[in-house]
């Protein structure tokens, strides 16, 4: 059943990143990177409460893909891994998310640590992280279990068809 989904931005998100190089493949590896969202005034009412939750998972759309593909190389790799296997933003639908952490909350504006997308990306919608509901004890990491933990996965250069991690 194919059918046709629109979705509208709530507000947009500004970063210190203005492009690709330089942000973090996670926002905790940049923990004190500051960001702000400016919700659009018809969905600021439904910022209520949202200051009593330490970190937001934000869900926004990456504007700036241009390319779509089912298989790609991830920076840790050198082989082809499935799009739905890796965190890439030429996805079908260009959606990306982000678990970020809420610095303050005021009026229509949300001030957050560990950023990592791109400044000016648009909002689509805003989601509490709940550690109850979030983790999952026995999680299985897939492919990448064989990179955690044995190199500085906070460090990485641009090397032209991705990126790539400094040992």
């Amino acid at each position: 059943m194919e059918k046709e989904i629109k979705l509208k931005p709530i507000g947009p998100i500004y970063t210190p990143y203005k492009n690709t190089p330089g942000i973090p493949i996670q926002g905790r590896f940049k923990k004190e990177a500051t960001g702000r969202i400016e919700i659009f005034p018809e969905y600021q009412r439904g910022l209520k409460d949202v200051a009593g939750f330490s970190h937001l998972t934000l869900i926004y759309y990456f504007d700036r893909s241009k390319t779509e593909s089912l298989v790609s190389i991830p920076y840790l790799e050198s082989q082809q891994r499935g799009i739905f296997a890796i965190r890439s933003p030429h996805r079908p639908n260009h959606l990306g998310f982000s678990v970020v952490r809420v610095q303050k909350v005021e009026g229509s504006t949300i001030t957050f640590l560990e950023v990592d997308m791109l400044d000016q990306t648009p909002l689509l919608d805003i989601k509490p992280y709940v550690t109850y509901f979030a983790s999952r004890p026995g999680a299985k990491n897939g492919w990448l279990t064989r990179h955690l933990g044995k190199r500085n996965l906070s460090k990485r250069k641009n090397a032209g068809r991705g990126f790539v991690l400094e040992s």
